[in-house]
């Protein structure tokens, strides 16, 4: 059993197929999709689509790309979309130093404001860092957000930060990028990490795994990530695939 930790399927460029691509993550042995927000209108599309297939579940939560929108009527909003069904985390989540696209005290302001919610409705939260390392720790730390669960989407920073994270009983996704000939840095992480706290994805329709490279991701490609991570343990696939979908189910809390 496969688990895509996250994939953006309400994403545009799967209009025109967009269940063909999920009945062939199906058959490719992909059990469970998570399907985070970035703004309020795609954490509602996330929902919508939790809501018509079972496989699918849904995250909530503004980007710090959009940090810049938000006001306290967002927070309102959220909230109430985090009690719905098949809402089991908030994100995605963070800061962004690489864009820049919200100032970053703006950025910070609501990062912190969406973990209280998330701690407030019992929620995890779904990490996105983007060369911010040590200001997302720092938040996550005095913001006590260890204690409902953090998940570092996409995991990009090193190995020693990743033991810390997991010290604290972080979770570190790894997504196509460690697939990549360039991927030492990853590499490394897989190599130090417990398979006990990783989860795999694609981040669909962006990072795509070799063989498929420079073309559109899609949740069946998580496989991929999957089977790298295998080599690198020197594991057998099947191992991966059932400990990364378990750790994935105990962490949003899927029966």
């Amino acid at each position: 059993m496969l688990f895509d930790s996250h994939a953006h399927l309400n994403d545009s460029r799967f209009d025109k197929d967009r269940d063909h691509i999920i009945r062939r993550a199906k058959e490719e042995g992909v059990e469970y999709i998570l399907n985070p927000g970035a703004d309020f209108a795609s954490s509602v599309a996330s929902i919508n689509l939790a809501e018509k297939y079972d496989m699918i579940y849904a995250a909530v939560g503004v980007h710090p790309h959009d940090a810049k929108d938000m006001d306290e009527t967002t927070i309102t909003l959220l909230r109430g979309l985090s009690k719905k069904k098949k809402v089991v985390a908030i994100g995605e989540i963070g800061l962004d130093y690489h864009y820049d696209f919200s100032p970053r005290d703006v950025q910070k302001k609501w990062f912190i404001e969406q973990i209280r919610l998330a701690k407030e409705v019992n929620l995890p939260i779904i990490i996105h860092d983007r060369e911010a390392n040590q200001d997302v720790m720092d938040i996550l730390k005095a913001e006590n957000a260890f204690e409902t669960g953090v998940l570092l989407h996409c995991y990009s920073g090193s190995a020693e930060l990743a033991k810390q994270y997991v010290k604290l009983g972080a979770y570190i996704s790894i997504a196509g990028p460690v697939t990549f000939k360039n991927a030492r840095k990853t590499v490394e992480v897989v190599e130090q990490i417990p398979l006990e706290y990783l989860m795999i994805e694609t981040d669909s329709p962006y990072l795509t795994p070799m063989p498929y490279r420079g073309k559109r991701n899609e949740s069946s490609y998580v496989q991929y990530v999957a089977d790298k991570i295998a080599q690198i343990k020197g594991i057998s696939y099947e191992q991966v695939a059932d400990q990364t979908c378990e750790n994935a189910k105990k962490f949003f809390g899927i029966k």
